[in-house]
């Protein structure tokens, strides 16, 4: 089996799916921006052969790497970056190469537009907020007149929480029309609620055979807008009720031989879009959740979910066994904050619960924050003391 996997190294936590595909017997081709040197020695371990560009922007670039691979070792079987900003780009590669393991340009609005989203979750019965497309003042003050402040705007095409605001106010409204780019913008009503995420690796058949899920304390937009630290979790069990809805947007969204990080709400009080405790849609995407959440998983469920996709891949199922189910809580610092605790303090303190701690790169600090601690924890209350301890800030 031949795999082109595009941008291997970054994340650098995607050589794992890289060494996965290896594992199996896959030959493993990869294409990114960086020199070969600069490439971790695991990275290359887990790599047939590598084709550096100049950057992966440059799709006429990465069209000849893919048509080289083709010349050296025959047709391609799957391609893939699990990585939100170059779904569109990898839906093109495998439309040009007629490879049919995945996503075309076709599907893209509706894994890619948030307005488009929204009707796909409405079809698997999963309510949503109600939306407004960004026109002009008039017609957003008319939208707002009906669901009232706050309002939420972001890019209809957008990749996380980047340009995404809260508008409490005219003033607000006006400052966000004086900044503006040309961009399609989303308007929707704000919902109160906690993001919590619906995290699977589907089969080739569309069905799950993998689930996890996340949640964050706070709002990721408050999170990157106001440079707050990052509190996020794998929690140990997925809710029944989030675990249906998330299985039914799978349906919805005809997914398959995909790692997917699907978004909800979990409603804080009873408001419009549903009662307090029950979920409400927010987003898709078509990747595994950001960053270095996957190991989280794996050390949440004592397990390789990297493996398992690399399996699901080659194979079309997966064996890897799941072990013992337990909290792995991320607490995310930022530079710009200072806190009670040392580095040295915290890794004292918590020596026996934390499994992995680190500075994060520069392109997903937006998110994470710029130093992150990974602990295992037993219990909710251990997870609330465990931030409420490390994440402590200097009065």
């Amino acid at each position: 089996m031949n795999v082109v996997y595009i941008s291997p190294h970054f994340p650098d936590n995607h050589w794992l799916f890289c060494r996965g595909l290896r594992n199996n017997g896959a030959n493993v081709f990869g294409i990114g921006d960086c020199p070969y040197d600069n490439l971790s020695a695991d990275l290359k371990s887990s790599l047939n052969e590598y084709y550096k560009v100049s950057s992966l922007e440059n799709y006429d670039e990465v069209y000849r790497a893919v048509a080289y691979f083709i010349h050296k070792y025959g047709r391609i079987d799957f391609l893939e970056s699990n990585n939100e900003y170059w779904l569109e780009q990898d839906a093109r590669l495998r439309q040009d190469f007629h490879i049919t393991t995945g996503f075309l340009p076709e599907d893209m609005p509706q894994v890619k537009f948030k307005s488009r989203m929204k009707a796909q979750y409405a079809r698997a019965g999963i309510p949503v907020a109600l939306y407004h497309l960004v026109d002009d003042k008039e017609g957003c003050l008319a939208f707002i007149e009906k669901v009232g402040y706050p309002v939420i705007v972001k890019p209809d095409n957008g990749v996380g929480a980047v340009d995404t605001l809260r508008i409490k106010c005219e003033a607000d409204l006006d400052a966000f029309f004086q900044r503006k780019d040309d961009k399609p913008y989303i308007m929707e009503e704000y919902i109160d609620g906690t993001v919590v995420s619906y995290d699977a690796i589907i089969d080739q058949n569309g069905e799950p055979i993998f689930e996890a899920g996340n949640l964050t304390i706070d709002s990721i937009m408050d999170m990157v807008n106001e440079q707050r630290s990052c509190r996020v979790m794998i929690r140990d069990h997925l809710p029944e009720p989030l675990r249906d809805m998330g299985r039914a947007a799978v349906k919805a969204f005809g997914v398959k031989r995909r790692m997917v990080h699907f978004e909800f709400f979990h409603l804080t009080r009873d408001q419009r879009i549903g009662k307090a405790g029950t979920y409400a849609g927010l987003e898709v995407n078509m990747r595994p959740c950001g960053g270095i959440l996957p190991t989280l998983i794996n050390y949440a469920y004592s397990t390789d979910v990297y493996q398992i996709w690399a399996d699901i891949v080659v194979f079309g199922e997966s064996r890897k066994p799941v072990g013992r189910h337990m909290f792995c809580a991320l607490a995310g610092r930022r530079n710009c904050r200072s806190y009670v605790l040392t580095k040295e303090e915290v890794l004292n303190e918590y020596r026996e619960q934390i499994i992995d701690h680190s500075a994060v790169d520069p392109a997903l600090a937006v998110d994470l924050g710029d130093y992150i601690f990974l602990a295992c924890l037993p219990t909710w209350d251990a997870v609330l003391a465990y931030y409420d301890r490390v994440l402590a800030e200097k009065t």
